[in-house]
């Protein structure tokens, strides 16, 4: 079959973007499993840390499903609903839009540059669960915010939480920062264990300054990513919790692939919502003849360079530089 994608990042989180809206493609469940292990593959695919199918959807604009590099499915994915609500809004010709996702349907609104002149999105991350059955984690406790976990480490506080994806973060000093500790964790709490079933997302959150924070993350189904926007704006409700920062207002994220904007809001009702606000950057758009049976021997037939790629390298050197500067010659 011919197939058309476009590769996009957000934050260096980079994902193949397949319309099955204006291409009308139809996939099994286990064509977009294959699609996801071959098309990703960074040795002998287009390389990337996931697939974003963008479908129809009867009571939003459009619907977003994320495939991961491993060929599972996220729950949601902050940096792709950067992605996919830019095409959605420039296909509809909209600014102002509504995404379905697994879990929620999120708001997707065009914003100011978040640096020169890239295009910047601000997505709503929600729902928020500190109930531990949600993420899922087996402990016998209802929520878990800032303690200890000994079972994975016994020096490090944890919180978690799921928004909707699952999430373990620990605020932690730049010693911890360039230790082995966040590998050893991560394959820990992601093989088989008791406490996470389905694993789980692990950030380390280290405070710059007062409305700015580094966060590194290994995510469930990829490895380390140069940036999770679920993972970011989970992190930054995290130093609003504990008092490091403050509701409402915007926190600055550094990460290995740039930066990013988060803004943490709490509703009437108690419930918090993140504004995840950053680039949503279109790389090369290619198309492929494949077969659905085995699209690991496809054949690239065009690729057509976006010239969007200059400007966000510009904001990785700026964000590089801080974090260097803060974090790595200070340890």
């Amino acid at each position: 079959m011919y197939l058309k994608l476009i590769k996009c990042h957000g934050s260096g989180n980079d994902f193949l973007l397949i319309d099955e809206i204006t291409n009308r493609y139809t996939f099994t469940e286990e064509a977009r499993q294959n699609l996801a292990l071959s098309l990703c593959d960074r040795q002998k695919g287009l390389g990337a840390d996931g697939i974003l199918f963008v479908l129809d959807s009867e009571r939003c604009h459009a619907a977003m499903r994320v495939f991961n590099a491993d060929g599972s499915e996220a729950s949601m994915c902050g940096n792709g609903l950067r992605c996919a609500g830019r095409y959605v809004c420039e296909l509809l010709g909209k600014e102002d839009i509504i995404i379905e996702t697994m879990k929620a349907d999120l708001r997707v609104t065009s914003a100011p540059a978040i640096y020169d002149d890239i295009p910047t999105f601000n997505v709503e991350i929600s729902p928020v669960f500190f109930d531990l059955d949600k993420v899922p984690m087996n402990l016998n406790k209802a929520s878990l915010v800032d303690q200890k976990i000994p079972e994975v480490s016994k020096n490090l506080q944890f919180t978690v939480l799921a928004v909707p994806n699952p999430h373990l973060i620990s605020i932690v000093d730049t010693e911890t920062i360039i230790s082995n500790q966040q590998k050893m964790i991560s394959e820990t709490v992601n093989g088989p264990n008791n406490l996470f079933p389905d694993g789980v997302n692990v950030s380390f959150v280290h405070t710059l300054a007062k409305g700015s924070i580094y966060v590194r993350t290994y995510e469930r189904g990829v490895g380390f990513t140069n940036a999770c926007g679920t993972a970011m704006s989970a992190s930054s409700l995290v130093t609003c919790l504990l008092g490091q920062n403050v509701l409402g207002e915007e926190i600055d994220v550094y990460n290995n692939g740039g930066k990013v904007r988060v803004v943490v809001n709490r509703k009437e009702k108690g419930q918090y919502f993140m504004e995840l606000i950053g680039n949503a950057t279109y790389m090369f758009e290619a198309e492929l003849q494949l077969s659905l049976s085995q699209p690991e021997s496809f054949e690239l037939i065009a690729q057509t360079d976006f010239n969007e790629e200059g400007a966000y390298e510009l904001l990785q050197k700026h964000a590089k530089h801080i974090v260097d500067s803060k974090i790595f010659t200070n340890a």
